[in-house]
């Protein structure tokens, strides 16, 4: 059978399509009506027998559309006699593909009709203007996608979710589709998540305790329970395959702590099917606009836990401390070390060796190269140092609440409440007198061009205010800075009471004591200069740094002792060290002895 006969004998296709926008925009374009209009068309002109394909809410800046690949590969088949349409427009809105279809179908020996444009590709001339109609067709396109577009910015910069689909642990209001509801079931999982994170485990390790207890991950528990339609998308044949991305993912939803994010994405094109992160600051956050699953307290604590890799060993176990101890001496990160993980009897595991060492110091090391010093910790000495330092503070700041207060204000440059009322006034005055200076710059400019005022005495004068302008909004900003340094040491004490009081008793240091209470662990080299060796280490804690409690001076009782303490140790060291070398000297005799005999 030749080509001639194909396309004789071929089959017509009847191809209608509708998206959402043509859907609200006119009732006459509906899928029924277009294909009433094409079989009428076909049974009147003999286009028969015929086969209808239809797109229905598939947009026409997308040729990826169920029936018009269906179409496309009837057409590579080589058995299609003809393909009618409504209008152009319903072939796709991108007039250059378009032209490139155009082509195929000509390539292929298959006619097109296009009802509604009076075009049809039989006819040559017919194709002078069509270039022109599609890309008026595309401009409706880019038109009705800048309107979407434009409602969509409205809606998001009133405080409403953008989203289809709310994330895992919400559904929609049935009442209020802008509105969001926790959902009791999957909300038990998220803050479980986030206590797990809070406590130092990783997401992979999370991803495996919640696969290990056969919870159901979001995409499968969305679609059994109705909250998203199922889709080729989602594997429903693994219901407990969590991944560490998702968990990770998950974490970094500020809308877990009560925070609507809008325009997290953008589109670059009406013609793009791909979305791009938006950098955080395109973001629009409004702090309170939906119901929280998870306190803010938690929250941050899970991305502090989360801002620091630790790597778990062969127990399975990471290091808490891993990500807050520093270097005094060169600022850089001090790596643990552990080895020989034991278990006894009693099913207690421990470690023969458990040290914190500068990082720097064994990096150049590596390399025969000498940077900083080791100056070594152990992990035991730090966590003892750190719980003791907790308490104490913590007993301090309950039992003494207006004197720790005072004494954190006191790190600031204003110690008193008063001076900041003087630095408030002075600011207010330097500023009248700005606005001030403003208006008499303006008068003299005036009477300048209006030649009133000399060019000479112009700029003596516009010189003076100008510096005295420039002086007082010098002053303005170091006043407006050592204010607001007073304002957030007031506010970071007050915080660091709330940490205080959710911590009434404790007698073990948790990870998530660790990270609620523990900026950074500064470690300084050891020193042995008094016979013992002696490190000191600063615990910087949470809003109020390395906070010192006051101590009364030693007497001179207690000075004394210590100086005793100190004597008889360096004494005791000495009579090791000259026993050690009588023994060396009486094993070298003895080895001398033994060679002349």
């Amino acid at each position: 059978m030749n080509n001639r006969q194909i396309k004789e004998n071929g089959i017509n296709l009847l191809y209608s399509r509708l998206s959402h926008e043509d859907d609200r925009e006119n009732e006459s374009m509906s899928i029924e009506n277009q294909r009433q209009m094409l079989e009428e068309y076909a049974n009147r002109n003999g286009f028969t027998p015929y086969i209808s394909i239809e797109d229905d809410g598939y947009t026409g800046v997308n040729y990826q559309r169920p029936g018009w690949e269906q179409l496309i590969e009837h057409v590579e088949n080589g058995n299609v006699r003809s393909i009618l349409l409504k209008d152009l427009s319903r072939m796709g809105r991108d007039y250059l593909r378009g032209g490139l279809y155009r082509e195929m179908f000509r390539d292929k020996g298959v006619r097109l009709i296009a009802i509604n444009d009076g075009y049809d590709s039989d006819r040559s001339e017919d194709d002078d203007f069509t270039p022109f109609k599609e890309i008026i067709h595309e401009w409706y396109a880019r038109d009705a996608s800048r309107k979407v577009r434009s409602a969509l910015h409205s809606k998001g910069k009133d405080g409403k979710p953008l989203g289809n689909t709310p994330i895992y642990g919400y559904i929609k209001d049935p009442n209020d589709k802008n509105k969001r509801l926790i959902d009791p079931e999957s909300a038990k999982v998220v803050r479980r998540i986030f206590q797990m994170a809070a406590s130092g485990k990783g997401p992979v390790q999370i991803a495996r305790i919640l696969l290990e207890d056969k919870v159901e991950r979001p995409s499968y528990y969305m679609v059994k329970h109705g909250i998203v339609p199922e889709s080729t998308r989602y594997d429903m044949s693994l219901p407990y395959s969590w991944r560490g991305s998702t968990i990770s993912q998950m974490i970094s939803h500020r809308e877990y702590k009560g925070d609507l994010v809008n325009f997290k994405t953008n589109k670059p094109s009406f013609k793009s099917k791909n979305f791009y992160k938006n950098p955080v600051d395109k973001h629009s956050v409004f702090e309170g606009a939906i119901p929280a699953i998870v306190d803010r307290e938690l929250w941050e604590l899970a991305q502090k836990c989360r801002r620091t890799v630790r790597r778990p060993d062969r127990s399975g176990n990471a290091n808490p401390l891993t990500g807050l101890i520093y270097c005094a001496d060169c600022g850089a990160k001090m790596t643990n070390h552990r080895n020989t993980y034991t278990v006894d009897e009693s099913g207690v595991g421990s470690y023969r060796q458990d040290i914190y060492e500068c990082s720097a110091n064994r990096a150049a090391h590596a390399k025969y190269v000498k940077q900083c010093s080791q100056h070594y910790i152990r992990s035991i000495v730090l966590r003892k140092l750190i719980l003791d330092t907790i308490r104490t503070i913590s007993t301090f700041a309950r039992d003494n609440e207006a004197e720790f207060l005072e004494k954190v204000r006191e790190v600031s440059t204003l110690k008193q409440v008063e001076a900041v009322k003087a630095h408030r006034r002075q600011f207010n005055k330097n500023e009248r007198r700005i606005n001030e200076l403003e208006i008499l710059f303006r008068k003299v400019y005036e009477d300048n061009a209006t030649a009133k005022l000399s060019d000479e005495r112009f700029e003596t004068m516009s010189g003076d205010y100008e510096r005295e302008q420039a002086e007082l909004k010098a002053q303005n900003a170091v006043l407006s800075g050592e204010i607001l340094v007073f304002e957030e040491q007031s506010a970071k004490a007050g915080n660091f009471l709330e940490v205080v009081r959710r911590y009434t008793d404790f007698d073990e240091l948790t990870t998530e004591m660790l990270y609620e209470f523990v900026d950074k662990v500064l470690v300084y080299e050891p020193d042995r200069s008094s016979g013992e060796r002696r490190q000191r280490v600063d615990i910087h804690l949470s809003f109020i740094g390395d906070f010192k409690i006051p101590v009364p001076e030693p007497t001179q009782e207690e000075l004394e002792a210590e100086e005793k303490r100190l004597a008889q140790k360096l004494k005791s060291q000495q009579h090791c060290r000259d026993y050690r070398a009588r023994k060396k000297a009486e094993l070298q005799r003895k080895q001398e002895q033994e060679k002349v005999a």
